[in-house]
């Protein structure tokens, strides 16, 4: 968090024949912000939480055999398939199967590499903070 502080000093003195009197009246304003760099981390961690979101939600939804006719599991689908289509075949295996319900191992390792990419996406911002 930044802090921005903003005094404002009004100093009034009595006429040059009268007492030297000077009254001083301090105002003082904090105003509270976030950095750019707590900026950029929310955001990263907006963006890589949908993201795990999307790929959890299709690991839970293969595991229960949900009906991928549904337009709403069908659109979870193609949209965590932009996601995990980098970490196809990392596995020798992408998929295992048993009796309808089916665990996408290539969808367990996309969520563990988009994990570490947002750890070390973040590591960097921590690196550009200025705060301590």
């Amino acid at each position: 968090m930044t802090d921005e502080e903003r005094v404002l000093v009004h100093r009034a003195t009595t006429p040059a024949t009268g007492p030297a009197v000077t009254s001083e009246v301090v105002e003082a304003e904090v105003r509270h912000s976030p950095s750019g760099a707590e900026v950029a981390r929310r955001v990263v961690v907006l963006l890589f939480g949908i993201v795990q979101v999307l790929l959890l939600l299709r690991i839970v939804l293969l595991l229960v055999g949900a009906n991928g006719d549904h337009q709403l599991v069908a659109g979870i689908y193609d949209l965590s398939a932009i996601f995990v289509a980098p970490f196809e075949g990392v596995l020798g295996i992408d998929r295992a199967r048993s009796e309808g319900s089916v665990l996408d191992l290539a969808a367990v390792v996309a969520l563990a590499g988009w994990t570490i990419l947002e750890g070390l996406i973040l590591a960097g911002i921590a690196i550009a903070r200025r705060e301590p």
